[in-house]
């Protein structure tokens, strides 16, 4: 086996996934030598980003030797045979802690896969490790938990979003080329949008979340991350699905979501949610001038470009909120009454407010999200995609924790968290001080083909997949 010598002299880490699995199936490229060369790029940059909680290096080496036989036999598992890809540490895989980065769960051994890494596994992807997260994915960038937390590749001295944040990180700095994340409040697509790379909130129930830790049952999602458009509708059909056995999954058939790639943006309806960062929560000048350019070139690409209203920033995360602390104090109240002290600071404040709230509470709050699913089915009748802001600003310093605390919550992401819509962030281009900003598109329920082929519209026009972060 055998690759062009340009990428021999060091770009397999950024090899992309649809790249690699051609190579691998038509024997240009070896499982082998893909891995030793993501294996190389976790042993140099890892120590700076800290995305790995947990590597498996020797294991993934094991299961790369024997993809090699299979290729070369001409046995392949499936259209990801031979790809390393980075599991989230809220997400179980057989052999390995699910620590979810805290030391309330340190040393918890999974004895099975999750649904996901069981459909990875079974379309031919192989387990590099798992990745740091957010404490049980709802603290934030914490350093009094067992392990730091993980380092923006495009300035080490920011955060990567979060709570997917080891995911974002090794994606964007090519130490796997894709990652599975969980958002319930955005923490696939907020880690997508500060580290430059495409991630996936698909419609609720699409994706099983059998063998993932929960915060929300009402509100989790897993989701791909990968560095193009392209990847991640190849990413996202291996692991879309019924599961009988997760009451949450929706009974749909798992489409071809690469389908529409190439048709490109004419003749779309596509409605700009401009309250969102204009009088909601007013974006930093630099992300709103994205958002206008991803808007101007999406017409120039024949998009019918036309303004929507939705229910305000304000609403939809008061109705998140309330949803969220409600289900998390159901699931965290035993150990937050009994071992308070082993939650780290962020975490356990942002957990304990479920204490307080009534059912009265819960009831009303979802009530009124019946009302916002339906305000965003007649806003995606009138049109085909709604583009909005993901992120008000880009990733602040990691270690100003006044600054983290102000900027998270400035965000457009809650609201498909709310409704369960699909939703995808991406890169709209870089801040003056070099770091990525975002875009966000959302779609019809179960229509993520739709949100594919506008994502790469938008990548192609831009050329934002070819963007690296100055790391190495």
């Amino acid at each position: 086996m055998n690759v062009d010598r340009e990428t021999r002299q060091g770009r397999l880490h950024y090899m992309t996934v649809t790249d690699a699995a051609h190579a691998i199936a038509t024997k240009a490229l070896s499982p082998v030598e893909l891995m030793q060369a993501h294996l190389a790029r976790i042993e140099t940059l890892d120590p700076t980003l800290n995305a790995f909680i947990r590597r498996d290096g020797d294991a993934a080496l094991a299961a790369a030797k024997v993809a090699e036989a299979e290729a070369t036999a001409g046995r392949l598992r499936g259209p990801l045979h031979g790809i390393p890809v980075g599991i989230k540490d809220i997400i179980d895989v057989a052999g390995l802690p699910t620590t979810c980065h805290s030391k309330i769960l340190d040393g918890n051994m999974a004895t099975a896969d999750a649904v996901c890494v069981a459909k990875l596994r079974a379309a031919g992807a192989i387990v590099v490790g798992k990745l740091s997260t957010h404490e049980f994915a709802i603290g934030g960038p914490s350093f009094d938990l067992p392990w730091p937390p993980a380092r923006n590749p495009w300035n080490p001295d920011h955060h990567p979003g979060g709570s997917s944040s080891g995911s974002g990180s090794g994606v964007a700095a090519g130490l796997f080329p894709m990652a599975l994340g969980t958002d319930t409040g955005g923490s696939v697509r907020n880690p997508a949008s500060c580290c430059g790379i495409v991630g996936l909130k698909p419609t609720y129930g699409l994706v099983s979340r059998r063998g993932v830790f929960p915060l929300s049952f009402t509100l989790d999602h897993v989701g791909p991350m990968t560095r193009t458009v392209a990847d991640n509708a190849l990413m996202l059909e291996a692991i879309a699905g019924h599961d009988p056995l997760d009451p949450g999954s929706a009974a749909v058939p798992a489409g071809h979501y690469r389908a529409a790639l190439d048709r490109g943006a004419k003749g779309l309806r596509i409605g700009f949610v401009r309250h969102f960062h204009e009088t909601d929560m007013p974006a930093e000048p630099e992300v709103t001038a994205a958002l206008e350019h991803v808007m101007r070139a999406l017409q120039m690409l024949g998009a019918d470009v036309r303004d929507i209203r939705l229910p305000s920033l304000v609403e939809f995360a008061a109705v998140n909120r309330v949803i969220l602390q409600s289900e998390a104090w159901a699931i965290h109240g035993e150990w937050l009454r009994t071992r308070p002290g082993d939650y780290g600071s962020l975490a356990r404040r942002r957990l304990l407010p479920g204490a307080f709230l009534g059912a009265g509470d819960y009831v009303t709050a979802n009530k009124r999200r019946a009302e916002m699913i339906a305000a965003v089915n007649a806003a995606l009748a009138e049109v085909d995609v709604l583009l909005c802001a993901s992120s008000m600003d880009p990733a602040c310093r990691i270690d100003r924790p006044a600054d983290v605390e102000r900027t998270y919550p400035r965000q457009a992401r809650t609201p498909f968290n709310v409704t369960g819509h699909p939703a995808l962030a991406m890169m709209s281009g870089l801040s003056s001080g070099g770091l990525p900003l975002s875009v966000q598109f959302v779609a019809r329920n179960f229509d993520e083909a739709m949100l594919f082929r506008v994502a790469r519209a938008w990548e192609k026009a831009s050329g934002v997949d070819g963007k690296r972060p100055p790391i190495g």
